[in-house]
């Protein structure tokens, strides 16, 4: 691979990692909905986010179609409560976005799913989808604040139409 090529690749990659790993909690405020609304529940956690992982399925350097994969820790005062997994699709490099699913598992039981449009600012907006356990019949939103550290803080704002 020549050096202009390997460049680029690294510079894609990058615009890509920017996405996930940058951030400040001076974006921060309540959520898009707000708290309360629905009369549902505020959950929220910091969040140690899990080393950038793209598989580079074609050109070399993030492409549309290439999958980031993650596995983050989610924390209540420093102690570890849970993890969320989950997956983006690189959709533009140049913007760059990409869309997002992912599941939370919490230790003291439940899942909760959620969905978002990975891109810039740091300030991301999600759409919670659905939950197990004690979240079943959640929905909902949220917001993922990234501190540009590789920590973060994710807030949910759930209702429960059961």
């Amino acid at each position: 691979m020549t050096r202009g090529v390997r460049v680029a690749a690294a510079g894609a990659a990058l615009a890509v990692a920017a996405v996930v790993l940058q951030g400040s909690l001076a974006d921060a405020s309540p959520g898009p909905s707000g708290p309360g609304e629905g009369g549902g529940q505020v959950l929220e956690f910091d969040v140690q986010f899990s080393p950038f992982n793209l598989t580079d399925l074609g050109d070399p350097g993030p492409t549309p179609g290439d999958p980031i994969v993650f596995n983050d820790v989610l924390l209540v005062d420093g102690t570890p409560v849970g993890h969320e997994v989950g997956s983006c699709v690189v959709v533009d490099v140049a913007g760059p976005l990409a869309s997002c699913t992912a599941v939370i598992t919490l230790d003291a039981g439940g899942t909760i799913a959620y969905s978002l449009e990975n891109a810039p600012p740091p300030r991301k907006v999600l759409a919670v989808t659905g939950g197990s356990g004690p979240f079943r019949g959640v929905d909902g939103d949220g917001l993922l604040v990234e501190n540009g550290d590789g920590t973060g803080v994710l807030t949910l704002y759930l209702d429960d139409d059961d």
